[in-house]
């Protein structure tokens, strides 16, 4: 039986879209008129097709990130916590910036200080790890209500980063930011494309590069698989994981920094919208794979567009897409879990033999 992570990805997707047409059946909606409504939503207009492309980039980023710290054998499952400390960063730089500064100086400072946010909220999990033993999945886990509620905490408090107060009706969130830290288009026709994807296309294209033809690529493929005979070799296994994980929380806080710097360019609460863990969702499906993960995060990306075209024009409930990604992640780690006990009864019966 064929197990190429792009076939047990494309079954999966299969079995989930059947999963998706039966809820939508449910909510009242026959399989064609879903069809359309979530085509529409992907493909229908160039607003559409731009809005998929900049959630794509985001997913990307996700998921180059989970990517390298999955190499060392780490499960980043704070992605979304991650984007909200980068979020929080990225907004207090982007309204201190002067007004006269370059924009390209001023998106980059924007980045470096989500880069750096999320970083250091990855390298709270990834301390526990390497000091004390504590699982990477339960601490990213439990930072993402964290950097929430740290979200909610400044956007709603005038010390902060709130905007200021001109009537009881303005918005808990926080000021625009400055012309010269917000992102570019991409320059296509009527298209909300920015410069976001090609940041993320970069990324992904590094991070390939690093995995595949570098010796820390090597290294941490070495400190994933065995730990012990790695440090038998030399290999400082806790520097590794603990830079991987922390690599992977600066590619999320990028994503959250990108995010704020997009249209309407300010902090709100649920700005990362779940992105985080549509992200993790990427990176188990291409299982390693950087083409995989720039395949599938096109994929979703266009999903998570059809999915709020869905409910406007169907009455179909958005969440749906959040049901099928999940049956995604159950089917993709059962097929893992699968592959990974069958393979290791066939060696031990050879070994017997």
């Amino acid at each position: 039986m064929n197990r190429h992570p792009l076939v047990i990805g494309g079954a999966a997707l299969s079995v989930a879209a059947v999963v998706g047409l039966a809820l939508a059946a449910f909510a009242g909606a026959g399989p064609v008129e879903t069809s359309e409504a979530l085509l529409d939503g992907m493909f229908g207009s160039p607003f559409a097709i731009g809005t998929s492309l900049n959630n794509a980039a985001l997913l990307m980023l996700i998921a180059a990130g989970f990517t390298i710290a999955y190499r060392a054998g780490l499960v980043n499952v704070g992605g979304e916590g991650q984007m909200c400390l980068g979020g929080i960063c990225a907004t207090a730089t982007g309204v201190s910036l002067p007004q006269s500064l370059p924009s390209q100086v001023g998106v980059a400072a924007v980045l470096l200080a989500a880069a750096l946010g999320g970083a250091a909220w990855a390298s709270i999990a990834a301390y526990l790890k390497v000091r004390r033993g504590t699982s990477e999945i339960i601490t990213t886990l439990l930072l993402n209500f964290v950097g929430l509620a740290a979200v909610v905490l400044v956007v709603h408090e005038p010390a902060l980063l709130r905007q200021p107060m001109t009537s009881s009706e303005t918005l808990p969130q926080s000021e625009p930011l400055r012309e010269s830290g917000q992102l570019a288009l991409l320059g296509l026709h009527k298209s909300p494309a920015t410069i976001a994807l090609v940041v993320a296309v970069v990324a992904v294209v590094a991070v390939g590069i690093l995995l595949g033809r570098t010796a820390i690529g090597l290294k941490l493929q070495s400190v994933g698989l065995s730990p012990t005979a790695s440090r038998r070799l030399g290999i400082r296994v806790d520097a590794y994981r603990f830079g991987s994980l922390t690599a992977a929380g600066a590619f999320s806080g990028v994503a959250g920094g990108l995010i704020v710097a997009t249209a309407p360019f300010v902090l709100a609460e649920g700005f990362s919208s779940g992105f985080g863990f549509t992200g993790l969702v990427v990176g188990l499906l291409a299982r390693g794979s950087m083409t995989a993960v720039a395949a599938v995060s096109l994929l979703l990306g266009f999903l998570v567009s059809g999915g709020i075209n869905l409910q406007l024009a169907v009455g179909v409930p958005a969440s749906t897409v959040s049901v099928v990604e999940s049956v995604l992640i159950i089917l993709i780690a059962g097929a893992s879990i699968w592959t990974t006990t069958t393979v290791r009864a066939r060696t031990k019966e050879a070994v017997l033999v």
